[in-house]
């Protein structure tokens, strides 16, 4: 049985220990990530007493309840001790039938027997830093060679949310300038004064020239932004900065990419030779999102 459980109604303890405990588990479905994200608009469908859990964020639009993954939130979906296709299945029939979907993105771990679209992720799993290394794309090495006219005159340098601000407002690409990317910053300086995100940057002649903001949960190192001057692309500033990242947490921590669609990112990212990672996804425009609004507003399930 699946019941649907609102925010003020959730028992977090059992939430908790059920994603924490899963066999899908995922930092972007803890409580502290979501509350931050969804800023609390979020449900939770719940498999008899929390046997299997499934966050379920959303926003109002026009008094409308619309479900919509948040911004960096890439994942979330069902979260079990194992992952069982006929659960998984129990519970896309149900967000189908009780909700309005704009977004929403499973995790890589979920099958179903429904076919859904799926979109790409790229991951690095704990190992040593020479093995890593050693299986890196020949133009990544290239890249990781600074001349030595940039290697004397750069250094990479931790810097506080109000250093990396300014910075990723100025550099900031794909995103609505005068609201996405609000939220992004504003996301990132909670995420910053709760000591879970840091930011490091390429600084090249004293000047800032890269920034990536990575966000740390206990297994985990997932790479939430990769901000660029695109006057200094073909100095490597980025992968200098994620290769130092991975070499010093590969060997206990997860490194997620949280990304790769876009084929530029996408080559990018391989050239770490993480692995892929798909993630089934279901995704409505707004013309199917008016087809349906009759009948959820005729069963009372849209507020």
């Amino acid at each position: 049985m699946i019941r649907r459980v609102k925010y003020s109604e959730i028992n977090f303890e059992k939430y908790g220990a059920c994603v924490e405990n899963s066999a899908q588990r995922k930092y972007s479905a803890s409580k502290i990530f979501l509350d931050v994200t969804a800023n609390k608009l979020w449900d939770v469908l719940v498999y008899h007493d929390y046997e299997a859990v499934m966050p379920v964020p959303f926003i109002y639009k026009n008094g409308v309840k619309i479900v919509h993954n948040p911004l960096i939130c890439q994942q979330l979906g069902v979260f079990s001790p194992k992952d069982d296709q006929n659960i998984n299945e129990k519970f896309l029939h149900f967000l189908c039938e009780n909700y309005l979907i704009r977004v929403y993105y499973f995790n890589e771990t979920n099958k179903f027997y429904t076919k859904l679209n799926s979109k790409k992720n790229f991951i690095l799993y704990p190992d040593d830093y020479a093995n890593v290394f050693a299986k890196y794309s020949p133009k990544r090495k290239r890249k990781l060679r600074l001349d030595d006219e940039i290697s004397d005159n750069s250094e990479i340098r931790e810097v506080s949310y109000v250093e990396a601000k300014k910075f990723i407002e100025n550099h900031v690409v794909g995103l609505d300038k005068e609201n996405d990317a609000v939220a992004l910053l504003n996301t990132f300086e909670i995420f910053y004064s709760l000591k879970r995100l840091k930011f490091l940057a390429f600084y090249y002649h004293q000047e800032m020239t890269n920034v990536i903001a990575t966000y740390s949960d206990y297994d985990t190192i997932a790479l939430l932004g990769n901000f660029n001057n695109k006057e200094y692309i073909k100095m490597s500033g980025a992968s200098v900065l994620i290769d130092h990242v991975i070499k010093e947490n590969i060997g206990n921590h997860i490194f997620d990419f949280e990304g790769g669609n876009l084929p530029g990112i996408e080559e990018f990212f391989r050239g770490f030779r993480p692995e892929l990672k798909p993630y089934a996804t279901i995704e409505s425009s707004k013309k199917t999102l008016i087809k349906n609004f009759l009948p959820f507003l005729m069963k009372g399930k849209l507020f």
